[in-house]
């Protein structure tokens, strides 16, 4: 039997949490806490750790694909991959902004469909399924949704001045 799902955003992604205060917490925009007395934190702890592991299993998932790649064309790689508008057009696609807790001012100027709030908001996912669920969900959870992102004809290195003149 599988395990029961409250939220819809669990339904959609085919995910479920077992603490679903976290999974609350994710979907919680900083502007909503002036509005609402029952919140006192917002999603950006949960961004903060979310970010830091999308860096490590995207490093760690190119490392493995590209083993011809020099250092800084994984670099370069990683942050294309990890970019705002990159985890933005995820989110977009997954349709957290529906799900997204935003205070009336950040609701009346477009705040649910804002690429920074997505991408903020795919992080913090991220983190929430880390702490609920462990290393490996999160892991499974950011290679299948990232998925194309991740294969070379996707990639696109930008090359800077310095880099195309060596």
């Amino acid at each position: 039997m599988s395990p029961r799902r409250i939220h819809p955003l669990e339904e959609s992604l085919d995910i479920s949490f077992n603490d679903q205060s976290l999974l609350r917490l994710a979907l919680t925009h900083s502007s909503s806490l002036n509005e609402n007395g029952e919140i006192d934190e917002s999603n950006e702890r949960l961004e903060f750790l979310g970010d830091a592991l999308l860096g490590f299993i995207v490093a760690k998932e190119l490392y493995g694909r590209f083993q011809a790649w020099s250092e800084g064309e994984l670099t370069q790689a990683r942050s294309a991959v990890v970019s705002g508008d990159s985890l933005a057009k995820v989110a977009d696609r997954m349709g957290l902004g529906k799900y997204l807790q935003v205070g009336r001012g950040e609701e009346a100027s477009g705040g649910r469909r804002r690429p920074t709030n997505l991408a903020a908001t795919f992080e913090s996912l991220v983190g929430a399924l880390f702490l609920d669920k462990g290393y490996t969900t999160a892991r499974d959870f950011v290679i299948d949704a990232l998925g194309d992102a991740l294969a070379f004809e996707q990639i696109s290195i930008p090359k800077n001045s310095k880099s195309a003149l060596q």
